[in-house]
């Protein structure tokens, strides 16, 4: 019956398959159960909680994923959101992280009614063909780039902006250790590569010492501090129809665009189409209500499943092994710290040599997409060309996408076939042009 509800024969898949792309997209994202709550500490909130908040809300929402909608996409608490949360809104603004929280809770309502009433379906489906390929492109560079970052092949330079990082430190020569790892076991076709490197260089890392062991099981912290401590009242009572408004369109873009990329890799894309887009987007807007319940930021489609992917996932089982990963490590949270929680090499900077191996190859495997561009069609190549290098180097799906939605319109317009497009496609770039006006 699980194979049958999964359609494993029709996908090419088997349990071997789900549950090493599960757990690899786990241990891709592992590191937001730390990440997530050292920033929104940062706005006065519990850190012990929210970690335990993070790993709830990102087990339902990516359950529902699995199951409701098939795929396997994992969702969590957002990285971007969670800085705009608390340096700007409570630390900038001066709102109390209660009131932050219950906007949060009033923009994933809002997401579930656009939902229902297939708003959102509707942009994903309207997106042209070539700025789908685009953007799955420019994802595979986005995790390319954050891989390269996270395993210190390169870091910021007041001169050069970006230039080669602290490769001669031991956590770096790991991550160097793990690409070449990955890469000869990839070559070699061996199954579940990339869980398989995580694994080693994990290992490697707390053998020679460059990865604090932390143990393996300590009881779970309290919830008591962040759940339920919403103030739904108080964020429709004070002025945070602007903060809504960003929490609804970063996350709606944000999830578009991984859905959009992340189906064009796997080709779960039909016609252009993603089959059961609305109740992939219902668990994403279910995760963002339950989430500020407990405690948490704003959930939404990670961009690291396709690591999962990379090593062989194709249906919702997958994650159902990613859900049910982050509920163990609300017991296992040590093992969590070693594999997600990075290497500490300066104040402010931090490895993970564990996870920047897979991300950098799955990026280069999702740039075989872009020979689909008709680079020939200059109106339609600039803009996507545009998308592919604004999303990593805004390092923003939703910013990136706004460099094509904005441009192809005009584009279309000036070489006269504005015919071609859906009228969907204009309003999309007004929006993004009202967006960065009145709100970014």
């Amino acid at each position: 019956m699980i194979k049958k509800y999964f359609r494993f024969q029709e996908l090419g898949t088997n349990y071997r398959s789900e549950i090493t792309g599960g757990m690899t997209t786990f241990m891709a994202m592992a590191y937001i159960i730390f990440v997530n709550p050292a920033i929104l500490s940062g706005a006065g909130m519990d850190f012990s909680s929210v970690m335990i908040a993070t790993c709830l809300s990102a087990a339902l929402a990516t359950i529902i994923m699995g199951i409701w909608a098939r795929y396997p996409i994992a969702q969590a608490p957002g990285l971007g959101l969670n800085a705009f949360f608390a340096y700007s809104v409570v630390l900038g603004m001066g709102i109390s992280w209660e009131i932050t929280l219950g906007a949060v809770f009033v923009a994933g309502v809002i997401f579930i009614l656009l939902t229902l009433l297939k708003i959102r379906e509707a942009i994903i489906n309207v997106i042209p063909p070539d700025i789908q390929i685009a953007i799955a492109v420019g994802i595979g560079l986005f995790i390319a780039s954050i891989g390269l970052w996270h395993a210190g092949l390169i870091t910021k330079d007041p001169g050069a902006l970006i230039t080669l990082g602290p490769i001669h430190h031991p956590a770096a020569i790991l991550s160097i250790i793990g690409i070449v790892l990955l890469g000869i076991m990839v070559i070699l076709r061996i199954k579940g590569a990339i869980l398989w490197s995580m694994i080693i260089i994990l290992i490697l890392g707390v053998a020679f010492k460059i990865i604090d062991y932390t143990g393996i099981v300590a009881a779970p912290p309290s919830m008591e501090p962040t759940f339920l401590k919403l103030d739904i009242i108080g964020a429709l009572k004070t002025q945070t129809g602007t903060i809504i408004l960003v929490f609804l369109f970063v996350d709606m873009f944000d999830t578009a665009g991984t859905l959009v990329g992340i189906g064009n890799q796997a080709g779960f894309m039909r016609d252009g189409k993603l089959p059961r887009a609305s109740r992939a987007l219902f668990s994403d807007a279910v995760g963002t209500t339950a989430g500020a319940l407990m405690g948490t930021s704003t959930v939404t489609s990670y961009i690291e499943s396709a690591t999962g992917i990379g090593a062989g996932a194709r249906s919702g089982f997958a994650n159902i092994v990613t859900g049910l990963m982050f509920v163990l490590m609300i017991f296992f949270i040590p093992v969590a710290r070693m594999a997600g929680g990075g290497v500490e090499i300066a104040e402010g900077k931090v490895l993970y040599p564990v996870t920047a191996p897979a991300l950098i190859y799955v990026g280069s495997i999702m740039m075989r997409n872009i020979t689909k561009i008709d680079w020939n069609d200059i109106a339609v190549a600039f803009p996507c060309f545009l998308v592919i290098i604004g999303i990593p180097l805004t390092y923003s799906i939703a910013d990136g996408m706004a460099f094509g939605f904005i441009t192809y319109p005009i584009f279309m317009l000036i070489a006269g076939r504005g015919r071609e497009m859906n009228w969907l496609m204009f309003l999309l770039g007004l929006i993004f042009l009202a967006y960065y006006v009145f709100l970014k």
